[in-house]
């Protein structure tokens, strides 16, 4: 069986999340609750599409997908003032993060781009795509993009 970068195949994940969606619907939380069976309905959704379990990496991958829906849901929120529906989002979010590894953090990301860079012998600008994909390569997901992004082009840069 595949496992993740913690070492859980996608048969344990699953069953954390039953274990948690079982929990939310007792406690009668209703945004966790939320949150958890529209990932388990993308992890289902995509067991089908693929015909085979969720390995590790691949439930992980899902997890990230809905998170960074979260996140975008959230910035378009607060762009229309809905504060109600924002505070909802950010709840969901942190729920759905607690199926992902830790992130990485900024010095730890700073010290895989000055690695990429060394590695890719990027010079300038021009060279940020191959810089980014070795960074994000041996992130895993553990970083932001876009703060990668910005990192990289400030390291060339300047």
């Amino acid at each position: 069986m595949a496992e993740d970068a913690n070492g859980a195949s996608g048969a344990e994940m699953k069953e954390r999340l039953a274990t948690e969606l079982r929990g939310a619907m007792k406690s009668r939380e209703r945004v966790r609750l939320g949150a958890l069976r529209l990932l388990s309905a993308a992890v289902k959704n995509r067991e089908v599409e693929l015909g085979h379990t969720l390995s590790g990496e691949e439930f992980m991958e899902m997890a990230r997908r809905e998170v960074k829906r979260r996140k975008e849901a959230v910035a378009a929120y607060e762009a229309a003032g809905r504060v109600d529906r924002v505070e909802q989002e950010q709840e969901e979010q942190r729920v759905l993060e607690a199926f992902l590894p830790a992130g990485l953090s900024e010095e730890e990301v700073a010290r895989l781009v000055d690695e990429a860079i060394v590695a890719t012998g990027a010079k300038g600008p021009g060279d940020t795509g191959k810089v980014m994909g070795h960074v994000m390569r041996r992130a895993k997901g553990r970083a932001d993009g876009r703060t990668v992004q910005e990192m990289v082009r400030r390291r060339l840069v300047g």
